[in-house]
């Protein structure tokens, strides 16, 4: 038997997957149109070489359901990132095209050569996590949008407008007060009242969506809603984006890939730490925001964290980067402790600054 890799280019319409050995050369191709049968028709193809892996293309995003399956037909699969496979089209000699059997290629290449691609595991409750995070962020969008066309009618309709956030109960009160005179006031009125209903709407919706949350994520038996600041919606944005928290060696790692642990800028003797812009901006929003209520409840042990630094000299963001930094541990910590997780053998100890209970 011998052993290969197939890389898999995922699409909308259609699937390609290329073979190839331990020396990358490759030893077969297949098109399948993205259909019921799909998985049965890879599999099949495959079966001339038993000793085999798969690696899918973004088995998180547009490969997922196709990952997905191939784990439930008992194949190993691994998760390329898509900018590992364009790395590997880019570092190849000569001219290559821009195809599909070459995209699959890479793919298989890149999954070859790294240490570091991640085996596709079976969804479980962390991807029901994402998908209500999900649908709560869309949610929450939607009603900002009607909060703001709300306010834009309301400056035409009463003098001064509602200057602050306005929600559907104020929203309501300041309509039945509203007098429209003349045609033009009347027409205003109209869509105002349409977007008060709607902003009615959505909030019943995302009322429902945090229920949701709240019971997948006790379903979950994680631990995170007890850091100061984490509820049920911070929760599963992170616990759905992370899924599998054993992928990080440490909390440094972990802060990295948050964007909560500073970049090193040197060069020579000089060495500077900026502001990090990179990693996950889901999570570091998610962490943000927990530091922020941390700050705003004085008796919490945040708070106090971040008088410390601000007395230290920092400035509010030096401060506010400070904490963030110390939540991302915690929450590390906490993710760890999710029962059927492995022990790192780390303790809590920067997470006690965060406000959570021990």
């Amino acid at each position: 038997m011998v052993a290969v890799m197939i890389g898999v280019d995922p699409h909308k319409g259609s699937h390609t997957a290329v073979v190839i050995g331990a020396a990358e050369e490759p030893l077969g191709e297949i098109r399948v149109r993205a259909s019921a049968a799909q998985t049965g028709k890879l599999v099949a193809w495959a079966a001339a070489w038993p000793e085999r892996t798969r690696a899918v293309e973004g088995a998180g995003g547009l490969g997922r359901l196709l990952a997905q399956q191939l784990v439930a037909a008992g194949e190993r699969v691994l998760d390329v990132q898509p900018k590992l496979a364009s790395r590997v089209r880019l570092l190849q000699a000569g001219d290559t095209n821009k195809n599909d059997p070459n995209d699959a290629l890479s793919v298989a290449v890149a999954a070859l050569r790294s240490r570091t691609a991640r085996p596709v595991m079976a969804e479980d409750c962390p991807a029901v996590l994402k998908v209500w995070s999900r649908r709560h962020r869309d949610l929450a969008r939607l009603r900002n949008q009607v909060a703001c066309r709300l306010h834009a009618v309301l400056y035409d309709l009463v003098p001064g407008g509602h200057p602050k956030e306005i929600s559907a109960a104020q929203a309501a009160r300041i309509l039945e007060q509203a007098s429209p005179s003349g045609a033009v006031d009347r027409a205003r009125a109209e869509p105002a009242a349409e977007f008060l209903q709607d902003m009615r709407r959505l909030d019943a919706r995302l009322r429902d969506t945090r229920k949701k949350l709240a019971a997948a994520a006790r379903a979950s038996g994680t631990t995170l809603t007890e850091v100061f600041g984490v509820g049920p919606v911070i929760a599963g944005t992170i616990i759905g984006d992370i899924a599998e928290v054993s992928r990080f060696p440490g909390r440094d790692h972990f802060a990295a890939y948050n964007g909560t642990a500073p970049v090193e800028v040197s060069s020579g003797n000089r060495k500077v730490y900026r502001l990090s812009l990179r990693g996950n901006r889901r999570i570091n929003h998610a962490i943000h925001m927990a530091a922020i209520t941390q700050i705003r409840h004085k008796h919490s042990d945040g708070r106090a964290y971040y008088d410390k630094k601000v007395a230290e000299g920092k400035t509010h963001k030096g401060a506010l980067r400070s904490l963030k930094r110390r939540i991302s541990d915690a929450i590390y910590a906490r993710l760890l402790a999710t029962p059927g997780k492995p022990d790192s053998g780390q303790r809590e100890g920067p997470g006690r600054a965060t406000g959570e209970r021990l």
